[in-house]
């Protein structure tokens, strides 16, 4: 059981150990406080980040492999340490770790704001992604830790629904601050938030712990997963540029799968890892472990190249590209809490094919729209739309099964995993959507240059730049009216490059309802799964 499985008393006492997990109701508050306020920023950032990327790739004139890096950096850090964190709270104090990633995020969002270019911005990201680490898991720990089964749901439900709140103002807000101030200013209005998750846990959550948690850290782990992360991403990001038979590329995989082969087998043969491999035992952990893999790459896909679609050849501005994405978040907010009751009510399996199942529909409705598609409410809204619902009936209910199918001292673990899956997903989906994106981008524009008969030469200088997607530079020396043309030619292109990346989400949100279908059963939340 964990250690602190009551609320403080009074006197500020620490709770007995061996209690039944359950806080008041006062407590209860100022505890989801703390993890709304603390992941917030990490929701906030992801959005106001992608929603930038247009803007940043263009000022800091990177192309859009920088661009990805810009997202990739933050994410192989909180995707291969996120686990750390999860240990590092269960041992030290899930309040204490928690407050260390809150506050080490807050320092890295001041250097993001004052990064003089490109190289430091990604740096900066990346000590985001460190601070993303330690309090993503931690949100998750303290509210399992503070509320009985009997409440968790609703709880988790409640946290889902706020901080789709922030996911969502987050785009408008940090789109207006890029058109009218700086992008730089995205990245400072994470610095009050943080100060009060801060705040609110030092003075008001009570600590916890898991007692029986012996051993080393598994530093090894951790190590060997982030460059096991980090080769096959950097290769399938490079492989854009120099090919997959390129040797920096093939000696990246060879790493990556070397370093992949060394985690797991460390992970089998340590007494204490971060990654304890006997929790998949239970099929529904796997299953809900399988689902979110599937479910969060098609949504990381989707979210990344849609802003570019959105701004750079629809003509939004980033206020109006992030205003896009509200259906979204009022969506989230408005069943978030009522799908956290489902589990409770029907069982996981229900709420965990139907969501995917809408979701995928969602997805490849983003197929429809073309080029200059008009109202937003009859191009890309009806795909948002039916995306938000599908995803607003799967992510409560599966945060909540992911976290009853394992024993309550192991609920840091579980949640790290389960935070790991879904960054692994987001992280592994941006670089294999970028290689499906550009691979169709650079056929695409290579068959209409040719058709319309454009100079070896032109069509050489425009190919080159094919990274830089619709952001590329059409030579001085093309006529006015063949500029347009090629314009025209490179959304058309762009266009049918996110054809495919909605088509590929779409076949992965199938694949996340059928896990769901095969592996979770029906039983309502309350019994832990052996």
């Amino acid at each position: 059981m964990l250690n602190d499985s009551r609320p403080l008393g009074d006197d500020g006492s620490s709770p007995a150990h061996g209690d039944v997990v359950d806080c008041g109701l006062r407590t209860g508050r100022w505890v989801l406080a703390a993890a709304i306020l603390g992941s917030g920023i990490t929701f906030i950032d992801g959005t106001v980040v992608n929603v930038a990327l247009p803007v940043l790739q263009s000022e800091l004139d990177a192309t859009v492999a920088g661009a990805q890096w810009i997202v990739e950096s933050y994410a192989l850090m909180l995707a291969a340490l996120i686990l750390v964190g999860g240990s590092l709270g269960d041992r030290l104090g899930r309040r204490k770790v928690f407050s260390l990633g809150v506050f080490i995020f807050g320092l890295a969002s001041i250097w993001c704001g004052l990064a003089p270019n490109l190289t430091n911005l990604i740096f900066a990201r990346a000590v985001q992604g460190l601070g993303a680490a330690l309090l993503v898991p931690g949100s998750l720990a303290l509210i399992s830790a503070n509320f009985a089964r009997s409440r968790r749901g609703r709880a988790i439900g409640t946290w889902s629904g706020v901080t789709a709140i922030s996911a969502g103002v987050g785009p408008v807000l940090g789109g207006w601050l890029v058109a009218n101030l700086s992008w730089r200013w995205i990245f400072f209005i994470n610095i009050p938030l943080a100060a009060a998750a801060i705040l609110i846990c030092w003075f008001r959550v009570p600590e916890s712990r898991d007692e029986d948690v012996k051993g080393r850290i598994d530093w090894f782990g951790a190590a060997s997963a982030t460059i096991a992360l980090g080769g096959i991403v950097f290769g399938l990001i490079e492989s854009n540029a120099g090919g997959f038979y390129s040797a920096r590329v093939l000696w990246s995989f060879v790493i990556g799968i070397v370093a992949g082969v060394a985690f797991v087998f460390a992970e089998l043969r340590n007494e204490n890892p971060m990654m304890p491999f006997g929790l998949f035992r239970s099929k529904i952990f796997a299953g809900a472990n399988l689902l979110t893999l599937f479910l969060y790459a098609a949504l990381g896909g989707i979210l990344f190249f849609l802003p570019f679609n959105l701004i750079q050849v629809q003509g939004y501005a980033p206020a109006a590209a992030g205003a896009a994405l509200l259906p979204f978040v009022v969506t989230m907010f408005t069943l978030s809490r009522w799908a956290g009751g489902l589990v409770d009510r029907y069982g996981s399996k229900l709420p965990l094919v139907v969501g995917p199942t809408l979701a995928a529909c969602g997805f490849a409705m983003f197929i429809i729209p073309g080029v200059e598609v008009g109202s937003y409410w009859t191009s890309f809204f009806p795909a948002i739309a039916v995306m938000s619902i599908g995803m607003s009936i799967a992510v409560a209910p599966l945060t909540t099964t992911v976290m009853s199918a394992v024993d309550e001292r192991h609920a840091g673990v579980a949640s790290g995993i389960n935070n790991a899956v879904s960054r692994t997903a987001s992280l592994v989906a941006v670089a294999v959507f970028g290689v499906v994106m550009l691979g169709t981008f650079g056929n695409s524009l290579n068959d209409q240059l040719t058709a319309e008969s454009i100079s070896a030469d032109v069509r050489s200088e425009i190919l080159i730049q094919t990274g830089d997607l619709v952001n590329l530079k059409i030579p001085e020396s093309v006529s006015d009216e063949q500029k347009d043309i090629i314009k025209t030619y490179v959304r058309n292109s762009f266009v049918a490059g996110f054809r495919n990346v909605a088509l590929l989400a779409a076949m992965l949100g199938v694949l996340s309802a059928i896990a769901a279908l095969a592996l979770i059963d029906g039983k309502p939340a309350g019994t832990v799964a052996n």
